[in-house]
């Protein structure tokens, strides 16, 4: 278990958080002194009754919506679904595209018009966007070291010593930067027209891999319609995730949460459930509360667990336990 609990520890916290705690409760069990408060979500693919109920039960409050390519009817008629069960639709999950390969990107583009116009229908108010990828030789996690120019978020290294086996990976970062930069502001106008948020995130892309680069990648923008989608367990092999929501701060506008378990010599590891890992939970909590961080948290995996577990232990974290 996260932060030192004990086995019986956890158990009774679980206990005392039941099918979900109410504000009031959570302030007993441990959040009076936060200033934040932080609302529970899963993610769910087409908006469904059945399931809604199912999440409305094991105590969640929201969703983030995976059908991004749905119509503003549909996705209008989900929204009314789940506002039945007294769910919120907050997010949209866009995800992965590549605009950085050019023959594709005014496709990908039009599905984020798309996903932009349905989270609107939906009654969200962002959409996680994955802007591209790249590959080749690049430096393990816990290697890299940038040197970048704040106003370009362009690279000249990544890591200290030799760069020269790198030149390919500082140069495709650079290209993947300027060209998602240069796709994305065409898209700002339809974001702003919508009221939603692109929330971008970063998912083991090899891109903007500590949190100081990622920061000034979005600072690029210079506009409330693009900020950050930060996922508290994709992080943890190139950095605590303490030092990405210091250093990402209030561009952070939704919240996943997953674990990741380092090995013993702190040198990669693999996913787990959430407080199985390495993730120092309470120290997130703190952090997120010195940002004033507002908004969801969404559990993404943990499927070993009951849906009731999830709860259980994202109540726990959201406590700082």
């Amino acid at each position: 278990m996260s932060g030192g609990m004990t086995r019986r520890e956890f158990m009774a916290g679980a206990a005392a958080a039941g099918m979900g705690l109410s504000l009031a409760d959570r302030a007993a069990f441990g959040e009076a002194g936060f200033q934040t408060t932080i609302h529970k979500a899963l993610i769910m693919g087409r908006i469904d009754d059945k399931q809604c109920a199912a999440f409305k039960a094991a105590g969640f409050e929201g969703i983030e919506c995976g059908a991004a390519g749905a119509s503003p009817a549909d996705a209008e008629a989900g929204r009314k679904i789940a506002d039945k069960h007294g769910l919120k639709i907050h997010a949209v999950l866009r995800g992965w595209i590549n605009l950085n390969k050019p023959a594709g990107v005014e496709k990908d583009l039009e599905s984020v018009k798309t996903a932009l116009k349905a989270a609107q229908a939906y009654g969200a108010d962002a959409v996680l966007l994955v802007p591209c990828r790249t590959g080749g030789k690049m430096p393990q996690p816990w290697e890299y070291d940038y040197e970048f120019d704040e106003k370009t978020a362009r690279i000249t290294r990544v890591c200290k010593g030799d760069n020269a086996p790198y030149a390919d990976c500082i140069k495709a970062q650079n290209e993947a930067t300027d060209a998602s930069r240069a796709a994305l502001e065409k898209v700002i106008p339809v974001a702003e027209e919508t009221g939603v948020v692109i929330a971008l995130e970063n998912v083991w892309n090899n891109l903007w891999c500590k949190p100081e680069l990622f920061a000034a990648f979005v600072r690029l923008f210079g506009s409330k319609w693009v900020q950050t989608y930060f996922d508290i367990g994709n992080h943890v092999k190139y950095a605590p995730p303490e030092q990405w929501i210091r250093v990402l701060g209030k561009t952070i506008v939704k919240l996943h949460v997953k674990d990741f378990k380092l090995n013993d010599d702190g040198h990669g590891g693999k996913f787990v459930n959430i407080r199985d890992g390495s993730v120092n939970w309470p120290s997130v909590r703190r952090e997120l509360d010195k940002i004033g961080y507002n908004g969801w948290m969404t559990i993404e995996g943990s499927g070993g667990l009951s849906m009731d577990e999830r709860n259980q232990r994202l109540d726990l974290i959201i406590a700082g336990k």
